[in-house]
């Protein structure tokens, strides 16, 4: 396949755009660091594969998201492991700066550890839309394209998540007074 330079230079925006968030959201949903880089490449390699018959260069956030969806479920099957299983690591999300103290780097670090062992208990389809929005930086109707749900379902989806981790950290931390 021959690009032009012109498609070369478009492609690295592309890539460059949405590396982080696409690689966010299938750490988030297989929670190995080496099958998400596996993922995350073979996602890239066939938008470049593709890249001459893909018509509208606009949706490749879409045509990336929907592609990692493919091989995350893809990848399950491989391994006949039920998705309610998908457990999650967040090394790669939040970086601390040097200058925070000890005791601040303890309590974020144990609020982020909580927080995602709230997530991986959600139920998959709420945990997919949050993974998409909170950590893929998708819109709704993205959401609701890669899905195939209506919008109005992805936000109802993502408010009861929400909900429910904000009940889940109020329940954490009243526990946490009260001790």
């Amino acid at each position: 396949m021959s690009l032009s330079a012109k498609d070369i230079i478009e492609f690295t925006l592309v890539y460059n755009r949405y590396k982080t968030k696409l690689y966010n959201f299938v750490l988030k949903m297989v929670s190995d660091k080496m099958i998400c880089e596996d993922i995350v490449q073979v996602v890239f390699e066939k938008f470049f594969e593709n890249w001459n018959i893909i018509n509208n260069k606009q949706s490749a956030g879409f045509w990336l998201f929907k592609t990692a969806r493919n091989e995350i479920y893809m990848h399950f099957r491989k391994l006949k492991v039920r998705k309610e299983s998908w457990g999650t690591d967040d090394t790669k999300i939040v970086q601390l700066k040097s200058e925070d103290s000890v005791s601040e780097n303890y309590e974020l670090k144990e609020m982020r550890q909580y927080i995602f062992e709230l997530i991986q208990n959600l139920p998959p389809e709420q945990k997919e839309v949050y993974l998409l929005k909170e950590y893929g930086g998708l819109s709704y109707a993205e959401i609701s394209s890669i899905l195939g749900i209506k919008e109005e379902l992805v936000k109802s989806r993502l408010y009861k998540t929400r909900q429910k981790l904000i009940a889940w950290l109020g329940e954490k931390y009243l526990s946490k007074v009260s001790n």
